[in-house]
């Protein structure tokens, strides 16, 4: 048997619960990776290959596919106003709609943005954000997990 003081206080934990507001959920959910770009002049390396680690003068490039939160259905350039990935030091870097492989015959589209990592920056891991924001104006940011192999890393 449940005695009296318990049942109201379950009551009374019920009723708080059902009226504490709801957490917003963020509109987007993103799903991403890093590859490698075109290589060095004079150095023969393969393109879109996954990669943490990069060496100055190399080419990062972010694939970013973002999904509404809703329905789970891909945002395309026409649903998204911009997209754009962002370096500690401020730096940004806008990210292009469009079919991968770029030429021949697509099998996928997503969002890019490619940077080409200066002769003279300086080496270590650091984070990176990517932002969104829709025709609505809703945005959401998103960052790799806080762990050295998630992040950018530029080697010697």
């Amino acid at each position: 048997m449940v005695k009296p003081l318990l049942l109201s206080s379950l009551c009374a934990a019920g009723v708080l619960g059902a009226s504490a507001p709801a957490l917003a959920q963020p509109p987007f959910f993103f799903e991403g990776d890093m590859v490698t770009g075109r290589p060095q002049p004079g150095v023969k390396a393969p393109v879109c290959v996954l990669a943490s680690q990069f060496r100055r003068k190399d080419m990062v490039v972010w694939r970013i596919r973002v999904l509404d939160a809703a329905t789970g259905q891909p945002l395309d350039d026409k649903a998204l106003k911009s997209l754009q990935v962002e370096l500690p030091n401020g730096q940004k870097f806008g990210a292009k709609y469009g079919p991968h492989p770029p030429k021949g015959t697509p099998s996928d589209h997503f969002w890019s943005a490619a940077w080409e990592i200066p002769a003279d920056y300086p080496t270590g891991t650091l984070s990176y954000t990517v932002s969104a924001v829709d025709q609505q104006g809703r945005s959401a940011t998103w960052q790799p997990f806080k762990m050295a192999p998630s992040q950018l890393t530029i080697v010697p």
